[in-house]
């Protein structure tokens, strides 16, 4: 997705996936072993492997584009996934039309813990993939969709994983997930073409009274050698939140992939719900001003987003900074 509005860098300061629901729930005596933060809560630990079979799973019924057997597969497994372990899950399903004039069937899927909680976070990625690799190197290739194991999968294994570790040791506050549907179907000239299901939820909230202390957006969070930099936006609209999780990576141990530096402004699903909803959200997203594709990870939008992509050692380091923030938070 995305265009990056400008770039400025600023130092600020120096087992695998389970079928079944009654499986998913019986880990936490071995697999998951709890350990006490600094502020003495339980925190488990995050399973980098389930987590990876999340996205495998998800890049296995082929890419994940709007409009095709393959899309309606996948929102099917992701929707039945989190049924298994949250309070309760949904689609909120939508039509919107993309830049080509093509009219598009969305799927946003929602889901929540803890719903007598007022205290509540967002956590979301986009699930859907790029109907076409047109920033791969070979030009014969452009037509060809792309499998989006990094970008879009990974999130969203990273969150299940979460959700599945919520159903068997519960926080102290109310968690909510949207997985972002039509994220990728856009043109690089016009930013709004991006990102439709958050244009879509963030003007249509599943419930028109929702609020949030914060939300925050997975993008991109599980190939090898990322770094995390502090997004221009998440800076703007919620600079406190992306302080506090960075400073939380740093605390327990995984500093060397979240850095203190600022960098530009990226159209992601994090502006909408930012502009929209009034709910301060935040971006943690691989960003590479040394990759020779843009801005974003070497392999973003090519064929080579797959499976190969995948770093089980980033999926930890992503993922046991946000159950560390979520078990944490009061």
């Amino acid at each position: 997705m995305k265009a990056i509005i400008k770039i400025s860098v600023l130092v600020l300061f120096t087992g695998f996936i389970l079928i079944s629901c009654s499986e998913g729930r019986k880990e936490g005596s071995s697999g998951d072993k709890a350990k006490k933060s600094t502020i003495q809560v339980s925190i488990p630990d995050f399973n980098a492997d389930s987590a990876y079979e999340y996205i495998n799973k998800q890049v296995d019924f082929s890419p994940r584009v709007p409009n095709t057997p393959a899309h309606q597969a996948c929102a099917e497994y992701l929707l039945n996934k989190l049924n298994c372990y949250a309070d309760t899950a949904f689609f909120q399903s939508f039509k919107s039309r993309a830049f080509s004039g093509a009219t598009l069937n969305g799927k946003n899927i929602i889901a929540s813990f803890n719903l007598n909680k007022p205290s509540r976070i967002l956590l979301s990625a986009h699930w859907d993939s790029r109907p076409w690799s047109d920033k791969d190197t070979d030009p014969s290739k452009h037509k060809t969709p792309v499998d989006g194991a990094n970008d879009g999968a990974s999130g969203v294994g990273v969150i299940i994983e979460i959700a599945r570790q919520l159903s068997m040791l519960k926080p102290g506050i109310g968690v909510d997930i949207i997985l972002f549907d039509l994220e990728d179907y856009g043109d690089y000239s016009n930013n709004d073409s991006w990102g439709l299901g958050s244009q879509y939820w963030s003007k249509n909230m599943h419930n028109p009274d929702y609020r949030a202390k914060y939300g925050i957006l997975l993008d991109m969070v599980g190939a090898k050698d990322a770094k995390f930099y502090m997004e221009g936006y998440s800076m703007m609209y919620a600079s406190d939140i992306i302080k506090k999780v960075w400073t939380t990576a740093g605390r327990i141990g995984y500093g060397t992939y979240f850095i203190f530096e600022k960098v530009g402004y990226i159209d992601d699903d994090h502006l909408y719900v930012n502009q929209n909803s009034g709910i301060p959200m935040i971006d943690i997203i691989h960003l590479d001003n040394n990759s020779s594709n843009g801005s974003f990870f070497e392999y973003w939008h090519t064929t080579k987003d797959n499976m190969d992509a995948i770093d089980k050692e980033i999926l930890k380091a992503v993922g046991q900074t946000m159950m560390t923030v979520i078990y944490e938070e009061k």
